[in-house]
């Protein structure tokens, strides 16, 4: 191999190692309070609301408000928690079930 394809495939394992660590769950030591903010009047009916989350940006969380959704045939929605591990707390976000 020549010195020119070891430099690239370098970079191209440490490129991956930084995107693969990147995806991991955030950790905090102190949940954060949720902020309050008043929830819009329905657009339509049977619409369902979809509480809002946490986000990890800028190297700290984010909370995004929640939005109106359309319903999923046989399917609810399971909202998002803090869940507790050895590493301190991390977000799980809310999904269908």
């Amino acid at each position: 191999m020549k010195p020119h394809s070891y430099l690239l495939t370098i970079l191209f394992i440490a490129g991956i190692a930084i995107t693969l660590q990147s995806c991991g769950p955030a950790y905090v030591s102190v949940v954060p309070a949720t902020p309050y903010y008043a929830q819009p009047v329905s657009p339509y009916a049977g619409a369902i609301w979809i509480d809002g989350g946490w986000n990890y940006r800028g190297g700290r969380h984010v909370y995004s408000q929640g939005y109106w959704g359309r319903p999923r045939a046989g399917r609810s929605y399971q909202a998002g928690a803090w869940q507790q591990s050895p590493r301190g707390y991390h977000w799980r976000g809310g999904r269908w079930r």
